[in-house]
């Protein structure tokens, strides 16, 4: 079992930098793997735990917290299914019975499935929302990359049903919030390819007043 037992107090002095060639070359090949390739066995409950405050370690203008998780292990993840299901029939009502077995099976797809939901409050004179957002995007890629360093595979979805009026409410996602994000993680079967990249030429533009 792969964890870390470094938790610093509030307080606390931290090094400013962290030089690490190994580090650097773990971000250069992050790539995430797709839910069809994942199965269990899933994170443990302490390593669940630690991906989890892994995943909080993430900028937070004036410490607003602008998000929370929900978890689904276990027969959660059939209970959510079949809700998945009806919700999708009612929506679809000419669909076929072997996609609405598809739909009640989407969170077997892998053993742990987080969801990062989004608490950003645009009334906040000294945080605006979109910044609040973005921190809930961060949380999303830190659980991915916690993930990762200890062993286990991941995919960041979000899928019809983080945008289904029923399924959030069935959910207790309240009217302010919306869904960052559904991170599946459990263990690879496969080794994935890398992927075109974009050109960095054509994303990088230097700045000057002249310009």
């Amino acid at each position: 079992m792969i964890l870390s037992n470094k938790s610093p107090e509030t307080c606390h002095r931290l090094p400013a930098s962290h030089p690490s060639e190994e580090t650097l070359d773990f971000l250069m090949l992050r790539r995430s793997l797709t839910v069809k390739d994942i199965i269990g066995p899933g994170p443990s409950s302490m390593q669940t735990e630690q991906i989890l405050k892994i995943g909080s370690r993430v900028p937070d203008h004036k410490k607003q917290v602008p998000w929370r998780y929900l978890t689904f292990e276990g027969n959660a993840r059939s209970e959510i299914g079949e809700i998945l299901r009806d919700v999708f029939a009612k929506n679809n009502p000419d669909t076929t019975e072997d996609l609405l077995k598809f739909e009640a099976n989407r969170f077997m797809r892998a053993p742990l499935i987080v969801a990062v939901i989004s608490k950003a409050t645009a009334n906040n004179p000294k945080v605006p929302e979109w910044e609040q957002i973005l921190t809930a995007g961060a949380v999303c890629q830190n659980i991915l990359l916690a993930a990762s360093a200890m062993g286990f595979a991941g995919q960041w979805l979000s899928e019809w049903y983080a945008y289904d009026k029923d399924v959030l409410s069935a959910l207790s996602i309240n009217e302010d919030e919306r869904i960052a994000g559904f991170i599946y993680i459990g263990t690879a079967t496969k080794e994935p390819a890398e992927r075109g990249r974009p050109d960095l030429g054509e994303l990088i533009q230097s700045w000057s007043r002249n310009n």
